[in-house]
């Protein structure tokens, strides 16, 4: 199952992406849940009933709406730093004993097949590929062995960073957090599709050329790592979202650097997810 929140004709909603399609499951459930959200979706036991959605006919096609990020506002974005060896190296950071986290708000993101958009404030804007988790059940100081019973699915993340602004000081926050840098899409696929996490295959593409190649079992904090100890400080609710960490091969530390700029177009492809996409432009363009 692949969920995915958008907006046609001017009105938020989500449904299941079918055969190049949308099965507006928003809109049937509209006197059932109080917004039409992926959120709400995933709170009440609609979810239990999916095969009577899956089995109708799209309303819509992909190319009829305008994407929207797959949480558009999740209450907790937590995203994970330094989490490959071989970008930990390529940072020359010491190794961790405990995962680093840092947040981002739900403006900064944006969705597939929408910009990225370059600060005005730096020239420095530099791409990430990740595997996202969104929460599926809530809770506090959930253990490692019960902690893949907590995930809803996963989705494809772009954590894109401004540079400089992240090393003002050593919290990173500032350069993680300008309007529509970070890209999350195109779609949620369910938890059930996905027999092995460990063997999905990352990569990032920038202008068609391959920037980052890893594969999941290459995290140095694994996903129930990461979420018993989120929910050992913090109460995780349905609709959070994890973004757990990217691989080496980030435009900073190549030699010379290499950073976006307007017209780039940026790829995150995740085996047996999707393909996110996006083309940047600059703040000043808008």
């Amino acid at each position: 199952m692949k969920l995915l929140s958008f907006f046609r004709l001017g009105e938020p909603s989500f449904g299941i992406e079918k055969d190049g399609g949308v099965v507006d499951i928003g809109e049937r459930l509209k006197n059932v849940i109080k917004t039409k959200s992926i959120v709400d979706f995933l709170t009440i036991d609609s979810v239990s009933h999916i095969d009577e959605f899956e089995n109708l006919s799209p309303d819509y096609s992909l190319v009829d709406i305008t994407f929207l990020p797959v949480i558009p506002r999740p209450n907790k974005i937590m995203c994970i730093g330094l989490n490959y060896e071989k970008h930990r190296i390529e940072t020359k950071r010491e190794k961790a004993g405990y995962p680093t986290i840092f947040t981002r708000f739900a403006d900064s993101q944006t969705a597939h097949n929408q910009f990225l958009v370059k600060p005005e404030k730096s020239d420095r804007f530099d791409f990430e590929g990740e595997l996202a988790i969104i929460i599926g059940k809530g809770g506090k100081n959930i253990p490692e062995t019960e902690a893949m019973k907590h995930i809803a699915g996963y989705s494809c993340y772009n954590d894109g960073s401004i540079r400089d602004w992240q090393r003002h000081t050593s919290q990173f926050v500032p350069g993680k957090n300008f309007p529509k840098t970070g890209a999350f899409g195109p779609w949620m696929v369910s938890k059930d599709t996905i027999h092995d996490y460990k063997a999905l295959k990352i990569q990032t593409r920038l202008n068609n050329e391959v920037m980052q190649d890893a594969c999941l079992d290459q995290l140095i904090f694994d996903i129930p790592t990461l979420i018993a100890y989120c929910s050992s400080f913090n109460c995780l609710s349905v609709g959070d979202v994890i973004v757990t960490g990217t691989p080496g091969g980030v435009g900073d530390r190549r030699e010379p650097p290499l950073y976006l700029k307007e017209g780039d177009k940026v790829e995150v492809e995740i085996s047996e997810i999707g393909l996110l996409s996006n083309l940047v432009i600059n703040e000043s363009s808008i």
